[in-house]
């Protein structure tokens, strides 16, 4: 068997990751590999039972908890969202299906600051007021943090406790997790990590919101991300059917079921999903047919470089299949100006510009995003991609990361698995 923890040092110390956790849990045999130091700043080592925040992995556990009260006979997938919480100021035929599959239409990423008390939830749920619909429910595919709030809502709704109270209880402590937590005042009694930008200079803001817990808010070890990861190879094998297809999206993500993505790895159907918070990302891949389960835990904007040399190389090795490659940008396709606008959504601004023969994407954090945005700012040039029609571009954060695409409609623009209305 390869080295997992020298290959994990070199590809980090390659690609400018600080610190990092491997996770690899083979049809019962797990390997847990830590590197570097948790905060440039302090210097203090990555151990195997360090906490990274997972992010968005988050709303996987959230939609874990609805699935079990679905069995319990509480809640219906097709149940609209205001059968339970009539208060909801959302459209009335939303489903909870559609929230877990972002079908939904809600513009996405707000992120209000409602309190540290235990009606955080309840009062974002209350600003969807003033939140756009994006589109019809059920018509399109845009990833949504907001969705997963309402989720949470419903659970604290039906189970009459707290989202948080919820998750311990029918999650944390039946699994016997002991390094999972959502809170600050949790995770401060444990080792932690902190962000670092692409950079590599150490974050300012460690955490969301709470009202962001449901979409965003675990914090937790490799270890204990696997032990999840084996209770959905065991059960709830209906939330990875596939719900909706995803088009335009890399690393052979090609559709979505209840909150899990879907990949096709070279014929190989894995699920999982990734976690972006302030300077840390997680990843998390699944093959169920081989019974293998992989995480990545970092501190760094550099990671996506990382996860995909390392990913490649593990799945490889264990069922011959690797990420697929990314788009690549192509030569003969030139920019127009019909592209040439601004694009607005809940938290951010996008212009699009033309500079000599390129276009150039500049994204800005707004509003309450700015409150934890540590580059508030940032320009990524487009460069035309497959299938050169002049509306498919890709993008990247920096030189050896992977690319990414940014696609245009005559309404709106598509990057990152959201949509995002031209405003002018």
């Amino acid at each position: 068997m390869p080295d997992w923890s020298s290959r994990l040092e070199e590809l980090a110390v390659g690609t400018a990751v600080p610190g990092a956790v491997l996770g690899i849990w083979a049809d019962g045999e797990q390997t847990i590999a830590p590197y570097g130091v948790l905060n440039r700043a302090t210097g203090v080592e990555v151990t195997a039972g360090s906490l990274f925040q997972v992010g968005s992995i988050t709303k996987t556990w959230t939609a874990t908890l609805i699935a079990q009260l679905v069995a319990e006979g509480k809640l219906s997938l097709d149940d609209a969202v205001v059968k339970v919480l009539p208060e909801a100021p959302i459209d009335g035929r939303i489903t909870v299906r559609q929230l877990l599959t972002h079908q939904s239409g809600i513009d996405g990423d707000l992120f209000t600051d409602t309190g540290r008390g235990d009606d955080c939830l309840e009062r974002y749920v209350g600003l969807l007021a003033d939140v756009d619909q994006l589109f019809e429910p059920g018509t399109a595919y845009s990833y949504c943090n907001s969705g997963f709030v309402l989720l949470g809502r419903l659970v604290e709704v039906l189970d009459h406790r707290t989202w948080d109270e919820s998750l311990h209880a029918r999650l944390i402590e039946p699994l016997g997790l002991t390094l999972t937590t959502t809170l600050p005042e949790q995770a401060i009694l444990h080792r932690n990590a902190l962000g670092h930008t692409a950079d590599g200079v150490p974050v300012k803001t460690w955490n969301l919101p709470r009202s962001i817990g449901p979409a965003g808010l675990i914090t937790q070890s490799a270890a204990d991300l696997l032990r999840f990861a084996q209770l959905h190879l065991d059960q709830y094998a209906e939330m990875r059917e596939p719900q909706v297809a995803v088009p335009g999206a890399t690393g052979g993500f090609e559709a979505v079921g209840q909150a899990w993505r879907l990949y096709d790895w070279s014929g190989r159907k894995l699920f999982g999903h990734d976690g972006t918070t302030v300077g840390q990302l997680a990843f998390l891949r699944i093959d169920p047919e081989a019974r293998l389960a992989v995480c990545l835990l970092t501190n760094s904007a550099n990671a996506p470089a990382l996860f995909d040399q390392l990913a490649s190389e593990i799945f490889t090795y264990y069922v011959g299949a690797a990420v697929p490659l990314p788009p690549e940008p192509i030569e003969g396709v030139s920019a127009g100006e019909e592209h040439v606008g601004v694009y607005e959504r809940a938290g951010v601004r996008m212009e699009v510009v033309r500079r000599d023969d390129r276009l150039v994407l500049t994204y800005q954090a707004t509003g309450d995003r700015l409150a934890f945005a540590e580059e508030p700012l940032v320009e990524y040039e487009l460069y035309p991609t497959d299938p050169g029609d002049g509306n498919h571009f890709v993008a990247r954060n920096a030189p050896g990361q992977p690319w990414t695409t940014v696609t245009f409609t005559p309404t709106y623009l598509v990057n990152s698995g959201r949509v995002t209305p031209r405003t002018s």
